[in-house]
């Protein structure tokens, strides 16, 4: 096992830069994701790696190699792709073994290989099968277990789940971080969602514009944004936006009826704009008269989302739990816990502290 280390690294296609000098540590049998929107550079990172994608300039470290310049195949690495790029016409264990076999593995440590990633993937019973008669899932796992027979350093993962559908994405979800529980091996993974990052990363990499963010665990991501690209990114539904205006020690908010949210954080001069976060979760609601409506009200059961328009003209979600009793187009005011509440600042957007 090893960890891997980026040290000012770049790519550039020509004239065009879209990875802008990123140093990233990532230790041994960490779970760490990449995750921004789309054409953020989380999967060209990724390539650049394995080895995928040259990197145009900086540094990256497999354990104690340089493999900036390395063959991906000398790298110690093994990449699992949105698609599962599986041989229609070999069976799983072939499929499974194809790799080794085109190494001159002998076939006994091959079979003992197979045997045992199919194990740890519960393919025992497919085996024999072949691509076409397994499921998505079972596709996905096929593709992983090529992977863990090879006994790479660290394990590349590059959206494996985006072709799947929502059930049987939260059940290889499940399957992923047990299989990193198990193995204890480097995995770096890739998404657009948040979810899948915030349930699966020891580390999560926020990345915008070919730009790291914010790195840290989950929760301090969470609990702790560094701007508010990152605090809007990071939760589901996303933090909620309104702006304020900046008083002495606190922050009046004209789109929740003129509220004043006291604080102690470094405030601009009074009068200046300061944008206001607070979390779906947060928020309250009550039935008074007040010139906020209740627009759109989804149930899932347990917890409802409730879609606002204050009189400025934002948007805001609320999360309510409970068998609240209210209807599209009740006029309601929205309340929360101040201390709950973060600062950012209007022009760079810099979390205010």
């Amino acid at each position: 096992m090893s960890g891997v280390t980026l040290n000012k690294a770049i790519k550039r296609y020509g004239a065009t830069q879209v990875i802008h000098g990123v140093d990233l540590t990532i230790d041994d049998g960490e779970f760490c994701v990449f995750v921004g929107p789309s054409g953020c550079g989380k999967s060209t990172l990724l390539r650049m790696i394995a080895g995928l994608e040259e990197t145009s300039d900086g540094q990256i470290n497999i354990g104690a190699r340089d493999v900036t310049h390395m063959d991906p195949a000398a790298r110690g690495v093994a990449m699992v792709f949105q698609t599962y790029a599986l041989y229609p016409h070999m069976t799983v264990k072939e499929n499974m073994g194809f790799g080794l076999k085109m190494n001159n593995v002998p076939k006994d440590e091959i079979d003992r290989k197979v045997g045992e990633a199919s194990k740890i993937l519960k393919l025992d019973e497919y085996l024999d099968r072949k691509p076409k008669a397994l499921s998505g899932g079972q596709r996905q796992r096929v593709a992983i277990g090529r992977s863990i027979v090879r006994g790479p350093e660290v394990f590349l993962f590059d959206e494996p789940l985006s072709n799947l559908d929502a059930e049987l994405r939260v059940d290889m979800r499940v399957e992923i971080a047990r299989l990193h529980k198990e193995l204890g091996t480097t995995m770096i993974y890739v998404t657009h969602d948040q979810v899948e990052a915030m349930t699966l990363a020891d580390k999560i990499v926020v990345l915008r514009a070919g730009y790291i963010e914010q790195v840290g665990s989950p929760m301090d991501l969470y609990q702790d944004p560094d701007n508010k690209f990152v605090a809007g990114f990071i939760g589901s539904p996303a933090m909620n936006f309104v702006n304020g205006v900046a008083q002495d020690g606190a922050v009046a908010v004209p789109a929740l009826s003129d509220a004043v949210i006291p604080t102690s954080v470094a405030l601009p001069t009074a009068g200046s704009p300061v944008i206001v976060g607070v979390r779906p979760q947060d928020m309250e609601l009550k039935a008074e008269a007040s010139p906020i409506q209740l627009d759109i009200r989804e149930r899932l059961g347990g917890v409802a989302y409730d879609y606002l328009t204050t009189p400025t003209g934002e948007r805001l979600v609320v999360e309510s739990r409970g068998d609240m009793a209210m209807e599209e187009g009740t006029e309601v005011t929205v309340t929360f816990d101040p201390t709950r509440a973060m600062f950012f600042d209007a022009q760079g957007e810099a979390r205010l502290r």
